[in-house]
């Protein structure tokens, strides 16, 4: 049945409306992209062999399909560009054909589907990954699927052709190398030994605008509701498991819109994916997709553990499992007793906040019965205070429990034990450091060395004012060099922000703690500001420009002047822009994916980016110590043992780093974390002990990776639960509480409610 949601009276994409797109229809993959070209069926381009019959219906593209049931009738179509798309029909008649690609065999692809009716304008095949220039697409039916009686039929509705562009107009873009596999593009640039690596391999099928490292072999993938390549239930998938050994992806089903969502962890190694935007109503309408609000949505992948990611499933249920109130562009953190801190966000779509959808305030999740709040939010005057460019809090959980939070160009120490609010000095030189002004930030790494001194690293962003209308700002306002550093200790605070200039202004940056205490600073532009379609110079419609290609190295330990670095650093050729993600991955190289300023999937110039990239640090191409086996979990205060290999008889120094992956989306890497442990090595240096974390404030309990460093040099991560891997406290009375003075997609607008009638918080 189609959603009832069709009837809404305004787009969730910033207020674009395409005529027509609230009409109920049934959903079809078929999508033209801006920048690609679509050719019909009966194109004089498109040649056919063998007995092809001709169609003519409304449901199919420009009213025709042709199609077959003979054994070795073929198409064939030249194209000039740098993908092909294959649209056509599916249903129990429909079987196997061949594709070749310049005469080479792609793949054989089944265009069965269990269904009597037929599926119309389906994506049957697609490859992406071609190098720019003339190629041949040959498409050969078989006639034959297992179990048919009869032969089976192949047709064709339509190709579209991603056009792309000649190599010499893409910034020394190395050309890709056509696959056999959709989402398999392997590309390699080479770089010695000594110095950093860059691979591209594998395309991510889903755009990566939120990420996540959930195990050992699976990176999760979040994206908006668009016209993702990756399907699933007959729809575009938006959300997907990307296996970091094979680059295999498979598409998870999600139920509402986490476009813009947070996430986090919870103490029993859970994780949940938080907020999002109201149903589409724009040109992928809800009348195609059925996707449910996700205002106030909180969605639930248990741990998962499995190699294959069989049995890894996003769960949601809005009856029972929702937040009090609506956010897009919220934070998520876990705090010290496993639970997470939900901070901030708008209460509905929009770009610049301002006080008629500010949700200036904090929940809990599970909810809790806390400073009279009863499972409902609770207010912070920060959030009215740091207006308009506080949405995307970057926000981090402290070793004495208390929570940082930075937001435009402010920043305070939360205590939420007490609810009260510390505020530090302003961030210096007017740089605001959150969305649309986005910049990135850390804590950098703790130490028992120090006794956990916390000390907050802010880098990036725009001093662009974010009074102004979009009309007054340029995609060419430049970006901000600035970085700043604060030790949050008394002393600290009163001596305030110490300035250091990254080499290059990046604002949308992604900074990326290392096992080895470095940071890497990736993606972002040098002008303009997060967001897309709002501002003057538009780059497609992309409010940025200038994308930087040279990831850096900062130093903490460094002297001032002497930390940042690009020495041996390798030069990307792909823009990493608005919704770009990047994190360390369990093997310690970095993972970056992600990149789409647009309303939906582009080809246009800064179009969508589906291809992934590898930077491996120099110690990934030298001999390395190795966690083999042992505990798998870490309690505070307590002893556990694994056994390593080392690759040194007597190494210098041995240390181990306990990380939080974090949470990715929109320069926030929420939950970042590293604390060096007490470690011991036996004396034959087969066998590591080490000490857990002295409480959850240091390390809020849930999932980490033990990385172990022979003079300097780390392993690969060992997953390991901190904590004693139980759920976080949940109080019943506050969750029927909560639901009691809430409802389901309440804020959905096709329910007719006016905003006058919503709950506040």
């Amino acid at each position: 049945m189609l959603s009832q949601n069709v009837l809404a009276k305004q787009s969730a994409w910033n207020g674009q409306t395409t005529p027509g797109s609230t009409t109920p229809a049934r959903f079809t993959p078929y999508f033209v992209p801006s920048g690609a070209k679509s050719y019909d069926s009966a194109s004089p381009l498109v040649f056919y062999t063998g007995k092809w019959t001709t169609i003519f219906s409304s449901a199919h593209i420009q009213k025709s399909l042709r199609s077959t049931t003979e054994l070795n009738a073929a198409v064939i179509f030249t194209f000039t560009g740098t993908g092909i798309e294959w649209f056509g029909n599916c249903d129990r008649n429909h079987g196997i054909s061949n594709v070749f690609i310049d005469g080479v065999l792609a793949q054989e692809v089944d265009a069965y589907c269990d269904h009597d009716t037929s599926l119309k304008q389906q994506r049957i095949f697609w490859d992406y990954h071609l190098g720019y220039g003339s190629h041949t697409i040959k498409i050969v039916n078989t006639a034959k699927r297992p179990g048919a009686l009869r032969p089976t039929i192949c047709d064709i509705d339509a190709f579209v052709v991603t056009r792309g562009k000649a190599p010499h107009v893409l910034d020394n873009d190395p050309p890709s190398q056509s696959n056999t596999q959709p989402f398999l593009a392997n590309q390699m640039v080479a770089h010695p030994t000594h110095e950093w690596t860059l691979v591209q391999k594998g395309t991510t099928g889903v755009h990566a605008m939120q990420l996540a490292i959930i195990s050992s072999t699976h990176a999760l993938i979040i994206d908006k509701v668009e016209h993702n390549p990756l399907s699933i239930s007959g729809h575009p998938a938006w959300a997907a498991l990307y296996n970091l050994h094979t680059h295999a992806v498979k598409p998870l089903a999600m139920e509402s819109n986490s476009f813009c969502a947070g996430g986090t962890f919870l103490g029993n190694g859970t994780m949940i994916n938080v907020g999002g935007n109201p149903v589409v109503h724009s040109h992928t309408s809800s009348a195609d997709f059925g996707d449910l609000d996700g205002l106030q949505a909180i969605r639930m992948l248990a741990p998962c553990n499995s190699d294959s990611a069989d049995g890894c499933d996003i769960y949601e249920n809005h009856s029972r499992i929702r937040m009090a109130s609506p956010r897009w562009y919220n934070t998520v953190v876990r705090i010290n007793d496993g639970s997470a801190m939900i901070i901030g966000g708008s209460k509905s779509g929009g770009w610049i906040n301002n006080a008629t959808v500010n949700n200036p305030s904090i929940e809990y999740f599970p909810p809790k019965a806390i400073h009279k709040s009863n499972g409902l939010p609770i207010h912070l005057p920060f959030l009215v205070d740091t207006l308009s460019s506080n949405l995307f809090p970057i926000a981090f959980a402290l070793p004495d429990g208390n929570v940082f939070i930075a937001a435009n160009q402010d920043a305070m120490i939360y205590d939420w034990t007490k609810n009260l609010e510390r505020r530090l000095p302003r961030i210096p030189n007017g740089v605001r450091v959150t969305y649309p002004m986005t910049g990135t930030g850390l804590l950098l790494p703790l130490s028992p060395d120090n006794n956990y001194i916390p000390e907050i690293l802010l880098c990036g962003g725009s001093t662009v004012d974010d009074t102004k209308p979009g009309y007054e700002i340029s995609s060419q306002d430049p970006a901000s060099t600035q970085c700043s550093r604060m030790v949050l200790t008394d002393e600290g605070i009163a001596a305030g922000w110490q300035v250091e200039q990254m080499p290059d202004a990046r604002t949308m940056a992604d900074a990326v703690l290392l096992p080895t205490g470095g940071v890497f600073i990736v993606n972002g532009a040098g002008s303009g500001i997060s967001g897309y379609g709002n501002v003057l110079d538009q780059v497609g419609a992309s409010n940025a420009d200038n994308p930087v290609f040279t990831p850096v190295l900062y130093d903490p330990h460094a002297l001032p002047g002497q930390r940042f670095s690009s020495a041996g650093m390798p030069k990307s050729s792909i823009p990493r822009l608005y919704h770009s993600v990047a994190t360390l991955t369990p093997g310690g190289d970095v993972m970056v994916a992600g990149s789409n300023p647009n309303l939906d999937r582009s080809e246009v110039k800064y179009g969508t980016e589906y291809r992934v990239e590898w930077f491996g640090p120099p110690y990934m191409g030298i001999d390395r110590p190795e966690i083999l086996e042992g505990a798998k979990k870490l309690e505070y205060g307590k002893t556990a043992k694994w056994s390593v290999k080392l690759t040194q008889k007597n190494p210098g120094q041995i240390k181990v780093a306990l990380m939080d992956l974090g949470y990715v989306t929109h320069g926030v890497h929420a939950n970042t974390r590293l604390v060096y442990v007490t470690a011991s090595m036996s004396v034959d240096g087969k066998t590591l002990t080490v000490t857990g974390p002295p409480t959850g404030k240091i390390y809020p309990p849930g999932p980490g990776w033990l990385y172990l460093l022979e003079d300097g040099v780390p392993s690969k991560g060992f997953r390991v639960m901190v904590g004693n891997g139980h759920s976080p406290p949940s109080d019943k009375g506050a969750l029927e509480n909560m639901l009691k003075h809430s409802a389901v997609d309440q804020y959905e607008k096709s329910k007719g409610e006016k905003d006058e009638d919503r709950t506040s918080e």
